[in-house]
This record gives C-alpha cells, sequence and structure tokens, in this order.
C-alpha cells in the first residue's frame, strides 16, 4: 500500500523523524477535520463512525460507532472519555508512533469523539514507563489548549459552546490497566483491580459516570473516517471470510522478532503475515526460515510454522486457532527459537502482572509458570505436559471463572504454543510412571 493515512505525518525513514508540534499539525491541514465535525450534528458524527464500522484497534477489536450508541442521554452532568495508551501488551508499540511523532492527530480525534458523544472530559491513560512520552502528550495538550481546542471557551476558540478538559495520567506500570475497568480504577487512584460486568462503563464508568473508553490508534482513524468518509474507509481492507464482522480500513501494524527491518507499517486488514515481513520488514533476518509468530500481543497466542500466510484481519482468531488479531502487532521467530524458553518466559510475565484478584488467574499462573520451569530443564514428565494444559484449560472469562482476560491471555499463548510444538515438549518430559499391579 503506497499512500499512508494514520502516518501520512510520519515519514518512513526512522532517521528522519520528529515531533510534529501544533503549528506544523496545522500547517498540514490538522484540526481541520474537527472544524469539519463541528458543522454536523453530534449524531451525525456518530453515524458516520458506526456506518464505517470501525474497530477498535486496542485489542477486542469491538465496533467503536456502536460502542458510542451505549451511552445514555446528556444529563448535565460530567461524562468522560478515557483514552487508553497503556500499551503494555509485549510486543506492541504501534501507539507509541503516533504519541511520538504526531500526538495531535491523537488529539484531534479526541476533541472529534468528545464532540459526537458530547463527553466534557477527557482522561489521556498513559503507560506509566514511558517518562519521554509522557512529556511529549503533555507538550501537546498544552499547545492545544493554548491553541483554542481544549478549554472553557469551547471547541475551537469557541466554535463550538461544548467545552471539553483534557488531562495526563500516568499509570504506575501495571500491566492489568491495559483492562478497561482497571484502568478506570486506577485513573480514581485506586489499586488498578478490573471491575465485574455489568454495569458497562458506557452507563456507569469513571466516577461513576457515563465513559467512554478507546484506544490512540482508534481515536486517530476517527479523524480519519470523518474526513474522508465511511465508504471510503470501508474500501480499504477485507471483508469477513467466515460470516462474522468485516475487517474494513487500515491498520498499523509493529513487526518485532527476527525481522531486518522491525518497525511499524500501515497497512490494510486482509495482508499476509508473509506479505508483512516479506515486503514491509525487509524479509527474515540471517535469511532464517520462518517458524512461528505471536500473532499480535503474547495474549493472542501463537501462530504455527504453517501459518504464515495467515491473513492479518479480525478473522484470524477462528481461522488460525489464535484467539483474535489483538494489536497486530506481530513477533516473528526463526528456524532457531526454543519454543519452550518462549512459552516458559510469557507464563512469567503473567504471573507476575496478574492483580491476584481471581483465584484461577492467580493460582494458574503460577502452576503453569513452575511446570514450564520443570518441562524446560528437563525435569518434567509426559503427566506435567498434561497437566499443564489442563491448567490452562481452566481459567479466564471463556471458562467463566476470572473477572478479565489477562488468565486468558496466558492461557491461549500456552495452549497454542504446546499444540503447535508439541514435538519439542514432549523431547522436554520423561515417561510418566505407571504403577504396575503385581
Amino acid at each position: 500500500m503506497s499512500e499512508r493515512f494514520l502516518t501520512r505525518n510520519i515519514p518512513a525513514k526512522r532517521e528522519d523523524r520528529k515531533t510534529l508540534s501544533f503549528d506544523d499539525y496545522v500547517a498540514t491541514g490538522g484540526y481541520g477535520t474537527l472544524k469539519k465535525a463541528l458543522l454536523m450534528s453530534p449524531s451525525e458524527v456518530v453515524d458516520i463512525v458506526k456506518t464505517a464500522e470501525l474497530r477498535g484497534r486496542g485489542g477486542a477489536g469491538f465496533p467503536c460507532g456502536l460502542k458510542w450508541t451505549f451511552l445514555p442521554e446528556p444529563d448535565g452532568k460530567t461524562r468522560y472519555l478515557c483514552i487508553n495508551c497503556d500499551e503494555a501488551e509485549p510486543g506492541t508499540f504501534k501507539d507509541r508512533l503516533l504519541v511520538d511523532f504526531d500526538p495531535h492527530s491523537v488529539i484531534e480525534g479526541i476533541a472529534i469523539a468528545c464532540y459526537a458523544c458530547q463527553l466534557d472530559c477527557a482522561y489521556f491513560f498513559m503507560r506509566g514507563e514511558w517518562a519521554t512520552q509522557a512529556k511529549i502528550m503533555q507538550k501537546a495538550i498544552d499547545e492545544a489548549y493554548a491553541g483554542g481546542i481544549f478549554g472553557s471557551q469551547g471547541l475551537m476558540h469557541g466554535s463550538s459552546d461544548f467545552a471539553v478538559e483534557c488531562t495526563l495520567h500516568r499509570g504506575a506500570g501495571a500491566y492489568i490497566c491495559g483492562e478497561e475497568t482497571a484502568l478506570l480504577e486506577a485513573v480514581e487512584g485506586k489499586r488498578g483491580w478490573p471491575r465485574i460486568k455489568p454495569p458497562f462503563p458506557a452507563v456507569k464508568g469513571l466516577f461513576g459516570r457515563p465513559t467512554i473508553i478507546n484506544n490512540v490508534e482508534t481515536l486517530a482513524a476517527v479523524g480519519q473516517i470523518v474526513e474522508r468518509g465511511a465508504d471510503w474507509w470501508q474500501s480499504l481492507g477485507c471483508k469477513s471470510s467466515v460470516g462474522g464482522p468485516a475487517s474494513y480500513g487500515v491498520k498499523l501494524m509493529g513487526v518485532s522478532g527476527h525481522v531486518n527491518n522491525p518497525d511499524v507499517f500501515e497497512i490494510e486488514l486482509g495482508t499476509t503475515l508473509r506479505t508483512l515481513v516479506d515486503e514491509y520488514a525487509g524479509g527474515m533476518k540471517g535469511g532464517r526460515q520462518f517458524k512461528g509468530a505471536i500473532a499480535g500481543g503474547v495474549s493472542m497466542g501463537v501462530l504455527g510454522p504453517d501459518q504464515f500466510d495467515a491473513e492479518m484481519d479480525f478473522d484470524i482468531g477462528p481461522k488460525y486457532n489464535v484467539m483474535g488479531l489483538g494489536t497486530a502487532c506481530p513477533t516473528i521467530f526463526d528456524e532457531g527459537t526454543d519454543m519452550v524458553a518462549v512459552a516458559r518466559n510469557i507464563a512469567r510475565f503473567y504471573k507476575n502482572e496478574s492483580c491476584g484478584q481471581c483465584t484461577p488467574c492467580r493460582e494458574g499462573a503460577d502452576w503453569i509458570y513452575k511446570l514450564l520451569c520443570r518441562i524446560e530443564v528437563g525435569d518434567g514428565s509426559m503427566k506435567d505436559l498434561d497437566q499443564l494444559l489442563e491448567v490452562a484449560g481452566s481459567m479466564g472469562i471463556m471458562p467463566g471463572t476470572t473477572i478479565c482476560g489477562l488468565s486468558d491471555g496466558n492461557s491461549w499463548a500456552v495452549r497454542t504454543i504446546v499444540n503447535k510444538y508439541r514435538s519439542e515438549f514432549e523431547d522436554r518430559c520423561k515417561p510418566s510412571l505407571v504403577a504396575i499391579s503385581p
């Protein structure tokens, strides 16, 4: 794909990139889409995004416009937008590209979303480890206030009497705060524990008020859709091949691992992983053979050695036995990768990041890690391998045992690695002893 939209202001060469200031962004036509949106009614803006069938770019892929319609009618009290910029999913770094180099494209999306949904207060929740990015985004927010985007005068220097306030809120380094309700708890100053749903955030969210939670890339896409129209968005990407919702539009995909040119690339949904690696990421490093890939953040599970031609769209889950597309940031493994070590490393991450609220996740994550450590060093048995899969299959939202999906991410990662590379695990396991009756 030659033309870029979400990354239109970001040079392709890394050495040419710099953060775009407010004035530079305006010089490229920035905030013109917000001005266009303010000439419509809020419901018209919502309808454009809903018609485009924009699916959330944070991982779940839930339709953005549909989520916006879940809000109750305004009642004169504060309503919130929370921007999820936690991006702590291992292997994922595509939102950071926008924050680093084109923060005002995200801010314009924030302003449009707030107007469309009549949300008068926005909290930009950013991953705690991002000290440099926090400074960049805070400066961009300050510039937006100085430029009349945010503030009590109303959007766009008072072009609308609807005013929006925006605050940067830094996390404290917990992966679990990428889950939307844990994010709300963190913004409220509490421990980042996911909430039981319902009630859902659109009805009772931040401080008990109606709240929309959108990802950074999602909001950047909103601006492009309002500017170019729903038909344009649907001309990109692909329809579902399994009878589900379509995968329209472009997607930022951060490729890392054993490739020659790791980076973030803007491509149409439906492009194969092989194309993404060979034509965008410079091919496999050292000319080695493809062995597998984390599909879109470790929580989605892995694509096996025979799935290099998997289409990177929202159908990837049922078609290739992973949990889903996730953030669409694949980590590529070459033929020399020890998949037992990969599984153990992932299990260690989830054991450390479990908030501990749900027993199956807290205890199961520890069991999985200990079993994988035993298998990795050659002290495990075939019985341990069977028990590993049994534990992994008994924890998570899908079996109905936990509040949030962290344990699903743990179990899907481990199960897909074991199932698709079982011989590697069996080679490390001793035969189980069978008692023989006299």
